[in-house]
């Protein structure tokens, strides 16, 4: 059974976030075995969330509007903030997992030297790097309205616990 926590952020004004899907974050949710970047990508993948790579999470607020994503921790311990500047901070460990909905800002605050994550998304889907910049706020907000949910939960390989929280 993974513990589930939910978060919802609306629109601050420079981050569009996504006020339709809350942020999923499984308190360690991976077993020993999966902390090893190989055996992570392996459980993403064999979920359908591919596209994966392993490192750090960037120390900028920003956000994907063309794709969900999922972060699973895989070593180490991180302050991360999610929604925006005024949004929340997690404080993640290894085993966590972060499941971040298309248009919701994440930015790394402060980590452990040997904090690492492996990022991946459904479908193996292209990401796009948006910052908030004025100019992107069209095109993203339509973007963010066009992503479908994904197929399977990035861990379970089921549709629970993700769809217990993300409904279409």
């Amino acid at each position: 059974m993974i513990d589930c926590l939910t978060y919802l952020f609306g629109d601050d004004g420079t981050i569009p976030n996504n006020s339709g899907l809350p942020l999923l974050v499984y308190k360690n949710a991976l077993t020993d075995e999966q902390l090893q970047p190989e055996k992570c990508k392996v459980l993403l993948n064999s979920n359908g969330w591919s596209n994966a790579w392993v490192n750090g999470i960037y120390s900028y607020h920003h956000y994907h509007s063309t794709t969900h994503e999922v972060l699973a921790v895989i070593s180490g311990t991180a302050d991360v903030m999610m929604g925006g500047e005024q949004g929340k901070k997690f404080n993640l460990s290894a085993g966590d997992v972060i499941i971040i909905p298309a248009g919701v800002g994440h930015c790394h605050i402060s980590s452990s030297a040997d904090f690492r994550v492996v990022g991946a998304y459904p479908g193996g889907k292209s990401y796009d790097l948006c910052t908030g910049k004025p100019g992107e706020r069209p095109e993203v907000l339509e973007n963010i309205k066009n992503v479908s949910l994904p197929d399977l939960d990035p861990v379970t390989g089921k549709k629970k616990p993700l769809f217990e929280y993300w409904e279409g």
